[in-house]
């Protein structure tokens, strides 16, 4: 389906980051700090819950990351919805993995239920992504996907119905 590999590492999604995976103009992700992934493990356009792809990524936490020192002073948390643009960035990066051409953007979101915490003392974050839709039409190209964020282990995002779509403008 993809002329890409089915994981990365971190210098591909810095690669990304540069516009040097899926080519000038195209899905990109940011930079870090604001790259919310270390390593993509597993990556499909017909896999999933659904058949319709999915995304599997991990994110190492470290007590130095820059968000701890500023959320809060003295009460380090990982602000939620860092955690919700990382299941966006991934999002976008299935449709540029799929060779959809555009720039990525977040449309919104229908539901975040936020059931635990980001602290110091986490070890690592994983994402999965369950796309329920992926189109490709001359006006529109989109995914729509559920998602959850676990915290060594333990389950603390869910989030339903995400929107990310590509455009060339």
């Amino acid at each position: 389906m993809s002329q890409y590999p089915t994981s990365f590492d971190r210098d591909d999604l810095l690669k990304c980051a540069r516009g040097e995976l899926f080519g000038e103009g195209n899905a990109q992700l940011p930079e870090p700090p604001m790259l919310m992934m270390d390593r993509i493990t597993d990556i499909s356009g017909d896999g999933g819950l659904h058949g319709k792809g999915h995304v599997v990524a991990e994110f190492d936490i470290k007590p130095d990351l820059w968000f701890f020192d500023c959320h809060f002073p003295g009460n380090p948390i990982m602000p939620g919805c860092l955690g919700l643009d990382g299941l966006w960035q991934l999002t976008g990066f299935n449709l540029g993995w799929r060779g959809w051409q555009g720039r990525g953007y977040a449309l919104g979101v229908g539901e975040v239920k936020l059931t635990g915490m980001v602290r110091p003392d986490r070890k690592m974050l994983t994402y999965k992504i369950d796309f329920t839709k992926a189109l490709q039409t001359r006006r529109l190209t989109m995914g729509v996907a559920d998602g959850i964020v676990e915290a060594d282990g333990e389950v603390i995002y869910v989030v339903k119905d995400m929107k990310v779509a590509l455009s060339e403008s």
